[in-house]
């Protein structure tokens, strides 16, 4: 090619890099593509839904460093529950547990959270009973009073009667009181004994058959986890074209170090594997306090990995933004390039991706308005690829009550310029 051949072919390229919004500007005026290096390729023998292969193929060419790509390692973001696994790890660590009589006793179930009733308190007193020494296990593998009341409480934030089980003033888009219970109720534990009872569950969830179910007192709970294999794939896929990929979970830490590691996980070590980080006491044993994001200082829950907390510990955390300011949406060059979530509580940090938002469809609100919505062009949704949901009946309301309201209930979903997101229909399943 003579010069300005070469010159007006490389001003096409850059100019629609920019236009899919999958370079910044700033990268796309310095940056002219390579073709000499190929980057590795998602496998085709996993099926993706539609083009969305192509899709995520496209983000990783175009931003890893197979390409040549100078300046910092790019980042790619994945929940853990339901976004890289099937079925929810923390369930089963916790179904184990109860199963293998290893909650300990506390001496006031009322302290092991801040927002924990009255009721709440009573309801696990009666159950439970006060026959076993403080500190020692409580007998749940027969118990099944204790059990059902500590997995409702877990589940659904109620007692087995149905009264609140947490009360008080949070933010519900930084944090939500029974996640933060989950790592609370381990306190007494050391962390390497939390993470043999994980994997003691993993084997047994790795091992069940595909839809199979457990009972947990009188619940019937999912006994299988698996991986899924295109997650792994892509997340591999990630590393290999010079993608930095961290898990960020609303579960406790070590339970998802456990599951994310190793060669039969998806290779993910724990210095990259974020979740809700315990405060340890002098001789290292689990504490009813987290560690806190933003500003927040050791809490009893106030800052988790949750919603907005998401973006607050990937921005804290790998981007080292401290203070206040880890809550905020930061510029294009200190964000994430591939977020994957299946949940609302995903929604922020998948959307602050600036190459692919990566949603398995679950049916929730807010993050699948956002992603029909797709109004940025980078959404990319898929079902789940094991026992994926059937099409929801009627529409999202996101036009009315899809959004997350940060003192509780729900509201109207926004875009950015402050327009309204109009209901939608699912058509991704």
């Amino acid at each position: 090619m003579r010069n300005r051949d070469v010159a007006a072919w490389t001003s096409a390229v850059v100019a629609a890099l920019v236009a899919t919004a999958l370079v910044s500007p700033a990268a796309a005026a310095t940056s002219a593509p390579t073709t000499d290096r190929a980057c590795p390729q998602l496998s085709e023998k996993l099926p993706w839904y539609g083009q969305n292969r192509a899709r995520l193929q496209r983000v990783i060419d175009e931003r890893g460093t197979c390409e040549g790509h100078h300046g910092p390692r790019p980042v790619a973001a994945f929940d853990w529950d339901n976004t890289v696994s099937k079925n929810d790890v923390t369930d089963a660590t916790i179904a184990w547990s109860l199963k293998h009589d290893k909650i300990l006793r506390p001496a006031s179930w009322r302290k092991t959270s801040k927002w924990l009733t009255g009721d709440a308190d009573k309801a696990l007193t009666a159950a439970c009973g006060t026959a076993v020494p403080v500190g020692a296990p409580l007998p749940t593998s027969t118990d099944t009073d204790c059990t059902d009341e500590i997995f409702n409480i877990r589940e659904s934030g109620r007692t087995m009667s149905g009264a609140a089980a947490f009360a008080g003033e949070w933010n519900h888009r930084r944090t939500v009181p029974q996640y933060a219970w989950v790592p609370q109720l381990f306190a007494g534990h050391t962390v390497p004994e939390l993470e043999s009872y994980a994997a003691q569950a993993r084997r047994e969830a790795l091992a069940a058959p595909v839809g199979s179910t457990q009972t947990l007192g009188t619940h019937t709970i999912p006994g299988y986890v698996r991986y899924y294999e295109q997650q792994r794939d892509l997340i591999r896929t990630l590393k290999k074209a010079g993608f930095d990929v961290y898990i960020v979970s609303a579960g406790s830490e070590p339970v998802t170090e456990v599951w994310s590691g190793g060669r039969d996980g998806v290779g993910i070590d724990r210095a990259h594997t974020i979740a809700i980080r315990s405060v340890l006491d002098g001789k290292g044993r689990i504490t009813t306090y987290n560690e806190g994001c933003g500003g927040v200082g050791r809490t009893q829950g106030e800052a988790i990995p949750y919603i907005d907390g998401k973006r607050c510990w990937i921005n804290q955390d790998i981007f080292h933004i401290k203070g206040k300011s880890a809550w905020e949406k930061q510029s294009w060059d200190r964000r994430i390039a591939l977020g994957g979530g299946d949940a609302d509580t995903d929604v922020t940090f998948v959307g602050d991706a600036t190459g692919a938002h990566l949603v398995l469809n679950r049916n929730k609100n807010e993050v699948m308005c956002r992603a029909y919505d797709n109004a940025d062009g980078r959404w990319v949704a898929n079902p789940m690829f094991i026992e994926p949901l059937p099409r929801k009946s009627g529409s999202y309301p996101c036009s009315t009550a899809a959004y997350n309201e940060p003192e509780g209930g729900f509201g109207p979903l926004l875009r950015p310029d402050g327009s309204v997101v109009p209901d939608q229909t699912d058509s991704v399943y």
